[in-house]
């Protein structure tokens, strides 16, 4: 079998290049023809289908690259696989993706969208994505790399390190995680809580707003908000400086940086919904919030497929889920446990390591890949 696999390349930190480039070397090391191109370079991905001459074209993105990663192969005849996370609503190309033999999205919850908005649920696989659990491993606090990561955000030895990672925190549910601290900080441990965003113009907006939530419950002086531009070197050591992963996210198509949490050895605070249903092990490997609230909808306003088209205005026969929230009190009450116990973190984070090992390594994940194109697609 040889593969082209379409991704943002050279892989940058982000979550979408990091879930292909772990595809494309996972397919290297189980003996397949692989190589890897950028999902919107027209010219360089034609070179590969006359030079390389793939069986398939798997491409990482959501139904809004459809042009880049299913009609550009199709045009020079090569069979597309899209890869799939979820933005909540699929507003367009559902007839080019109908017509797909398979699609591959990250959880159930992903291939629930799809099939809710119109694509057929016999075309859609489910293929998590794949983790590094050789640079997410666990590690000794007093390793001087972790030391270092925790000297470097003023984390007391004594103190507990709460962590959330994401393009921006909000969407992480860092708001209902600081809503839990302010609850627990009078008979809670010492504790820091650390947010790692990426810096761009819309998480500056959004983390003066967060900022001005901890003031107002009270525990600024203990949240720690990073915007520096971080490689995928320095994220295993991040991890493994903290005590406990907090991220019951608004909206979770998977999971990655809750899976490379507990690759790392580290309990997860997650919610009770989405993909986390598919990576998280409740009571196990991490807690998992119920949700409190659904965030809904009832009309839209959405761009065209094209450059060119204008936008129009979408009104719902039932109103969609745009967004969720966890319960406060659950996180509040799960925070106090781990906190609390050092032998629980250890157990439920040797668990989790355990869990990720088996079932989202990133080898594990290319084989099943292979799997499911040779099955459906009947490629040798």
């Amino acid at each position: 079998m040889k593969v082209l696999v379409l991704y943002d390349y050279p892989p940058a930190p982000g979550g979408l290049a990091t879930q292909g480039d772990l595809l494309y070397r996972g397919l290297c090391e189980a003996g397949v023809e692989a190589r890897p191109a950028p999902y919107d370079s027209a010219q360089e991905k034609e070179w590969y289908y006359r030079s390389f001459g793939p069986d398939v074209v798997v491409g990482v993105g959501y139904w809004g690259h459809t042009p880049h990663l299913v009609l550009h192969p199709q045009r020079y005849g090569v069979r597309a696989v899209p890869w799939f996370v979820a933005d909540g609503y699929v507003a367009g190309f559902r007839e080019a993706l109908g017509d797909l033999p398979l699609i591959l999205v990250t959880s159930q919850w992903v291939r629930e969208v799809y099939a809710r908005d119109g694509l057929d649920d016999a075309q859609i696989e489910v293929l998590p994505v794949g983790c590094d659990t050789d640079a997410f491993a666990p590690r000794d606090r007093g390793d001087p790399r972790v030391r270092a990561v925790r000297e470097s955000l003023g984390i007391g030895e004594d103190q507990i390190m709460i962590l959330t990672i994401g393009g921006d925190a909000a969407s992480k549910g860092a708001q209902e995680v600081m809503q839990a601290l302010a609850l627990i900080d009078h008979k809670a441990p010492p504790w820091k809580y650390v947010c790692k965003v990426w810096p761009q113009p819309r998480t500056e907006r959004q983390n003066l707003e967060d900022l001005q939530l901890a003031t107002h419950l009270g525990i600024e002086k203990n949240v720690v908000y990073t915007t520096s531009r971080i490689s995928r070197n320095f994220m295993p050591y991040l991890m493994a400086a903290c005590d406990i992963y907090a991220a019951p996210s608004r909206l979770e198509g998977f999971g990655m940086a809750q899976v490379e949490a507990n690759a790392c050895g580290k309990p997860v605070i997650g919610i009770r919904a989405m993909g986390m249903l598919d990576t998280m092990v409740h009571k196990q490997t991490a807690f998992l919030a119920h949700v409190a609230q659904e965030v809904r909808v009832r009309e839209t306003v959405l761009n065209g497929e094209g450059d060119g088209d204008p936008a129009r205005h979408v009104v719902f026969k039932r109103p969609r889920t745009a967004d969720y929230r966890a319960s406060v009190h659950d996180i509040a009450n799960y925070l106090m446990d781990l906190m609390t116990d050092e032998k629980l973190r250890r157990r439920m984070g040797a668990a989790g390591r355990a869990h990720v090992v088996d079932r989202f390594d990133y080898r594990v994940v290319a084989r099943r890949f292979v799997e499911i194109v040779s099955s459906r697609l009947k490629i040798a």
